[in-house]
């Protein structure tokens, strides 16, 4: 009866611990939230992109996805940071590339171009569009 409680305890830990790491891995910072939206963009994963988007954003979130639909997606050397505010946004600027295959064409698209805005909405930081 005691290793069985044991077990017990041991499979109730380590399924909370997994609940906390899948939902706040996301969206704990505003860097995480941008983060995890190109990551979903590459993906080709609507749902995730429009969950980490600001209720404002997700219409254009769903217009980025299908101008993407058509071609093989891969992110490289992502690597986010908050930089300042905008009010009422957080400043996040990426270093990496999204590269957009063609089939035989590759188009390599600088992150760093694009500023991103994030705000929090409901206590989670969520991508809101981009800086000018």
């Amino acid at each position: 009866m005691g290793k069985l409680r044991l077990l017990t305890i041991a499979v109730l830990f380590c399924t909370n611990w997994l609940l906390a790491a899948c939902t706040g891995a996301s969206s704990n910072s505003a860097p995480k939230a941008v983060e995890a939206y190109l990551k979903a963009l590459v993906a080709e994963d609507l749902n995730q992109m429009i969950s980490v988007s600001c209720a404002d954003w997700e219409a254009q979130a769903k217009i980025e996805y299908d101008s993407f639909a058509a071609v093989k997606l891969t992110l490289e050397g992502l690597q986010c940071e908050e930089t300042g505010k905008d009010d009422p946004f957080t400043l996040v600027a990426c270093q990496g590339s999204i590269i957009a295959n063609y089939g035989a064409e590759d188009l390599q698209i600088d992150i760093a171009d694009r500023p991103f805005q994030v705000i929090q909405e409901g206590g989670t930081w969520r991508m809101c569009g981009y800086s000018q």
